[in-house]
């Protein structure tokens, strides 16, 4: 009866493991093993080199591997929608990429921007969109070391305002039931949605970010 009940406690445990909710922790660092996932795979499709990622930092696996594959995919058809909303995000923006400060405040202020009217799968793959195609300028403007700062800096937005909505939802694997369905047409609605508000107000952010005169 005791080993009964110790195998008992023990596969509670184990499911106590796999049903809880990710920690605030545990959710940061995945979105930034996504981004990391999501700039590697912008910078290798835009043909630039860069210095090797940073070593002991997580690379996604299991279901968080295919959570990134999904990510990508929807970022594939935001783009393809929007091709040139997601380049050159540097020059649209006007700003240097020589400062970490000022490519720090300038996707700090856009990602503000995408969520003011609230959270939506689309407006985070957005945001993946953007940081990827902010780094891609950074690598080809000689600036590799910025692509770790674009991602902790995304990582520190979301733990300050994706989190919560994050929790709500069990956690980075609720965007997988975004393509349950086969057909690309129910998907791009909110994506095209997504795509438009980007390219309406990073016209704004450019006169947010421009300095005092």
């Amino acid at each position: 009866m005791e080993v009964l009940r110790r195998s008992s406690v023990f596969a509670a445990e184990v499911m106590e493991v796999f049903d809880r909710s990710p920690t605030d922790k545990e959710l940061v660092s995945q979105a930034k093993a996504l981004c990391r996932d999501y700039i590697n795979s912008r910078l290798i499709r835009a043909g630039v080199s860069w210095s090797k990622p940073e070593y002991n930092v997580p690379v996604p696996g299991g279901k968080l591997a295919e959570v990134s594959t999904i990510l990508l995919r929807l970022g594939d058809e935001l783009e393809y929608i929007r091709p040139n909303v997601y380049r050159n995000i540097a020059r649209q923006l006007n700003i240097s990429l020589h400062s970490e400060t000022v490519v720090t405040d300038a996707f700090l202020a856009v990602a503000a921007q995408i969520f003011t009217a609230g959270i939506t799968w689309g407006k985070v793959v957005s945001l993946y969109a953007v940081a990827a195609g902010l780094a891609v300028d950074c690598v080809r403007h000689a600036q590799p070391a910025m692509v770790h700062t674009i991602v902790d800096c995304l990582g520190e937005f979301v733990r300050k305002t994706l989190v919560t909505w994050l929790k709500r939802r069990g956690g980075w694997a609720d965007i997988t039931k975004c393509v349950v369905n086969t057909d690309p047409s129910l998907r791009s609605h909110w994506l095209v949605a997504a795509a438009c508000s980007f390219g309406h107000f990073l016209k704004a952010i450019f006169f947010v970010l421009l300095p005092e005169r």
